[in-house]
């Protein structure tokens, strides 16, 4: 199949890539180091031409609620309307578990609009919700980090190796679409404290990490609302194993 991947050049976007190609697929690239702007469209029409398949797996930055979903806004209506205009059969999109269970967060914002435009729009569909991913624990830090002290908040997670991610993506991109699919997940709950201390040592980096719920991501995220329902799709890799070869 001729298979095209937006956000090609990001983590998911170049592992779901290298997953396709494996299988023997032949994929189109969709970024902006590839002659396309998803704000725009441009480059778009021709990207597409004879695709029949579209994962995306973009993931845009906005701190504010408005810009969020002004930007996933975008970047998803020119997506379908030019998958509309190239006939492409299937539009499979990465989204977050819990999405629809947290308020004020813009990133989750944005990503609503994008499910709703998604999932009302001209191109049949497939909307993949997956957990946090075993990295996510050291971008939180990454965000924080000032002096060697990072806050961090105490969520209960539980974490997806991106290349799990990427294998399942690339699956459903080769079949019929299923409207929303099940929850993706890792096979364990984890701390995200422990996760980062954990992650941070593997790395060599020392770090003082502070528990705090007042940063980027609050008490709205606590308990479970993170967590996969009772029937998700259970990844393979352990957080264990995916922070072996981070050593």
């Amino acid at each position: 199949m001729r298979i095209a991947v937006a956000g090609a050049t990001g983590n998911i976007g170049s592992l779901t890539v290298a997953a396709l190609q494996a299988n023997g697929h032949d994929v189109v690239r969709i970024s902006r180091s590839h002659g396309v702007d998803l704000s725009t469209g441009d480059g778009l029409d021709d990207a597409l031409t004879g695709v029949e398949a579209v994962v995306d797996a973009t993931n845009l930055a906005a701190t504010e609620r408005a810009q969020a979903v002004a930007s996933f806004g975008a970047a998803t209506r020119n997506m379908l309307a030019a998958e509309e205009r190239a006939g492409v059969r299937h539009h499979v999109l990465l989204s977050i578990v819990g999405l629809h269970r947290v308020e004020g967060n813009p990133h989750y914002e944005g990503k609503r609009e994008q499910e709703r435009l998604v999932a009302a729009g001209p191109v049949p569909w497939t909307i993949v919700p997956a957990t946090q991913f075993h990295d996510f624990a050291a971008t939180v830090v990454s965000w924080t980090e000032r002096d060697g002290v990072a806050t961090i908040p105490p969520l209960l997670v539980q974490p997806i190796a991106p290349a799990d991610v990427a294998e399942v993506l690339a699956e459903i991109a080769t079949g019929e679409p299923k409207g929303r699919y099940v929850d993706v997940a890792g096979p364990e709950p984890q701390d995200l404290v422990d996760m980062a201390r954990r992650t941070n040592e593997a790395r060599g980096r020392k770090v003082k990490l502070v528990p705090t719920w007042s940063g980027p991501l609050g008490t709205e995220m606590a308990g479970n609302v993170l967590l996969p329902g009772e029937n998700a799709r259970i990844a393979p890799t352990t957080f264990d194993e995916w922070l072996a070869g981070e050593a």
